[in-house]
């Protein structure tokens, strides 16, 4: 798939969710907040419990870029943790390498972010690391392997550009995007974690 049929696929996937996947589809979803298709102007049909539910499904998956079996992985870790099960899930889904180093600001997108980490371009405690599933722990560092320091990706987003049009750093981030560098200092809080989901509907996806 080119990087334009991607886009324009996370263009239609993100109003078909109603939600914006990538800093291109905000600015578009802001100019059609609609869904796509000849009736997406049209007011939905009264959908049933389970549609919702599903729905508020794929847009977590989306958020994350993961598969259904990763993401029904992270419900069933979450199951087995004290606490609240959804709390769980988000907490697990915010500490995958993937995830922070969008969060960091060294990627745009969260596919590129996944593309830095298969690339091996990522370090986690100088070691590099080509899993975007890494479950990274308080007090380990994320840093852009010297040799990609170099390349044109990496030197824009040391300039600090994709900060631009992504959330503000979350406060279990400590961030030195000069050095394209990020420590992840706690545990994310869940209200910190800046993803639009009903996270209670997931879990009773998952649950029924």
């Amino acid at each position: 798939m080119t990087n334009v049929q991607r886009s324009r696929r996370q263009v239609r996937q993100s109003r078909a969710l109603g939600i914006a996947l990538t800093p291109k589809a905000q600015r578009l979803f802001e100019k059609r907040p609609y869904a796509p298709g000849e009736h997406g102007r049209t007011r939905r049909r009264t959908e049933s419990d389970y549609a919702i539910r599903l729905r508020e499904k794929q847009r977590l998956r989306a958020q994350y870029g993961v598969s259904e079996k990763q993401l029904r992985a992270a419900y069933v870790r979450g199951t087995h943790e004290a606490g609240q099960t959804g709390d769980a899930m988000m907490r697990d889904l915010e500490s995958r390498l993937d995830a922070l180093v969008l969060r960091a600001g060294i990627a745009r997108t969260t596919a590129q972010a996944r593309q830095y980490v298969v690339h091996r371009h990522i370090m986690v405690d100088g070691n590099i690391v080509d899993r975007p599933s890494y479950h990274v722990k308080p007090g380990q560092t994320i840093q852009v392997k010297p040799k990609s320091q170099t390349t044109v990706p990496f030197q824009i987003a040391a300039e600090g550009v994709h900060r631009d049009v992504l959330p503000a750093v979350p406060g279990y981030l400590d961030v030195d995007i000069a050095s394209l560098k990020a420590t992840l200092t706690r545990v994310p809080d869940v209200s910190e974690i800046p993803v639009q989901v009903n996270i209670q509907y997931v879990v009773e996806f998952y649950a029924r």
